[in-house]
């Protein structure tokens, strides 16, 4: 009786650790595929942004400067994507959306540039990936969260060390690089 009795508290401890151990294996492909998630709309407007460049480039006065900062921002961005790096990625996302919003403010100067129907579509259509990425960002760093919260709980981090599940790190955009643009500043040029 008691060697039965100690089989299943046995086999019950045993049961549990293999909860906890698919537990810490969900959270890491949930982890997974959010950045999965954050990468495709990556991708996405990796190949929006030549064409909308593109389109302001067939307007010659147009400044070639902001189209060469907006292009080198968009490699940084896919480079650090492909690294899998969160704070690179972020650094580099916030200065490409800081560039991006810098080229809508000098568009401001072009009329014929803002009527434009492909320009319009592919604006709109950034507008809407950049969205798309907010939300993929949030749900990533909501995954980062619960990862790094049962990883450290206990019984949780027993296994998370021995198994040796890493932290991981959220997805975050500079301030700095994600304010307003200074419309003044940009338009003082002269």
């Amino acid at each position: 009786m008691k060697l039965a009795v100690f089989l299943g508290v046995i086999a019950a401890v045993f049961l549990y650790l293999i909860t906890l151990y698919n537990a810490l294996i969900n959270l890491k492909h949930q982890l997974t595929q959010s950045w999965a998630n954050i990468d495709v709309i990556l991708k996405q407007r990796h190949d929006e942004l030549p064409k909308l460049v593109e389109v302001c480039r067939q307007y010659a006065q147009f400044e070639q400067e902001t189209l060469t900062q907006v292009m080198a921002a968009r490699g940084a961005v896919a480079d650090s994507a492909r690294a899998r790096d969160p704070e690179a990625l972020g650094a580099a996302e916030g200065r490409l959306h800081g560039l991006i919003s810098q080229l809508y403010a000098v568009v401001e100067a072009y009329p014929a540039l803002q009527a434009d129907q492909q320009f319009s579509q592919l604006s709109a259509r950034i507008s809407q990936l950049e969205e798309a990425l907010a939300d993929r960002r949030e749900l990533y760093n909501e995954a980062v969260k619960l990862h790094n919260a049962r990883i450290e709980q206990f019984p949780d981090v027993l296994l998370a060390r021995l198994f040796h599940f890493p932290p991981a790190r959220p997805l975050r955009f500079a301030a700095a690089e994600t304010r307003d643009v200074d419309m003044k500043a940009l338009f003082a040029r002269d």
